[in-house]
């Protein structure tokens, strides 16, 4: 099993196969990807063990609360109408961070809008964020390293989550931020693609902005996009409770995984008669 069907597509095609790709493409009935799950008792803002003031899809005063909480955490000089995008995680090129160069320093210096990052990693990508958070001194905030806590209000005060991966397997962050309405702004690959779905502000149907190309323009793209839904807020709203109705909690994954072992017990039975 894979943590994702997309991923386990994926493996069979030469980017990701690690060489193997032949094989698993010829095994792909043995192949099964299974979405993992979110441990709701940690990661629900009804009852965040971390934060302060809790919120829900019916009343989303605390989701403001937590704002506030984060912008005055990091020492952000922001107004109530400026977007704020969080990220957390390894600081990789897996995470696509090597696409932000050719992204952030531009975007932050045309559009209104902020950033809160938390995450440790390579060495070139730690001196890039603290240099974003130098040259964008109160609109760009950067924890190097990782603290649980401060990971929760980000993804409980921000507005968007940005995860530009070159691949990834499940990733988890996405599933954190829908469920808190922090927008997801992700890559069509692996789990991200089976997780969120791409927003239509005419029909009110998506649960975040998806692109599909590995390269700047797309990231850039996706972050324009997403600033133009969060200046209807009615589209907005929409989109975050849109997003809080998810359910990617392990209990539906285990009817996956028992489906999953059912099947194989009795292929196993079968081929004993």
């Amino acid at each position: 099993t894979t943590v994702s069907p997309t991923y386990a597509r994926e493996i069979g095609t030469a980017p990701f196969g690690a060489g193997l790709q032949d094989e698993l493409r010829a095994r792909t009935d043995g192949v099964v990807g299974i979405l993992n799950g979110v441990d709701y008792a940690q990661w629900d803002p009804r009852n965040d063990p971390y934060l302060q003031v809790h919120f829900s899809s019916d009343d989303l005063r605390g989701k403001l609360a937590n704002r506030r909480a984060l912008i005055a955490a990091d020492g952000l000089q922001v107004d109530p109408g400026t977007p704020l995008i969080g990220m957390v995680g390894r600081l990789t090129e897996q995470k696509g961070i090597d696409l932000l160069f050719d992204v952030l320093p531009a975007f932050l210096s045309r559009q209104r809008c902020a950033f809160a990052v938390l995450g440790a990693g390579d060495a070139r990508y730690v001196e890039f964020f603290e240099g974003l958070r130098r040259r964008f001194a109160g609109r760009f905030a950067f924890q190097a390293g990782y603290d649980e806590a401060k990971a929760h209000l980000i993804e409980a005060g921000s507005d968007a989550f940005l995860m530009p991966s070159r691949y990834e397997p499940c990733g988890l962050n996405q599933l954190y931020s829908l469920r808190y309405g922090t927008v997801p702004i992700v890559r069509r690959t692996g789990g991200l693609a089976d997780s969120v779905v791409h927003f239509d502000p005419a029909s009110g149907i998506g649960t975040g902005c998806v692109f599909n190309d590995y390269d700047a323009r797309a990231v850039e793209w996706a972050l324009e996009t997403t600033l133009g839904w969060f200046a209807d807020q009615e589209s907005w709203r929409r989109l975050m409770r849109n997003a809080m109705a998810q359910d990617f909690s392990w209990g539906r994954q285990v009817v996956q995984y028992e489906a999953l072992f059912r099947r194989l017990a009795a292929a196993a039975g079968s081929s004993k008669a």
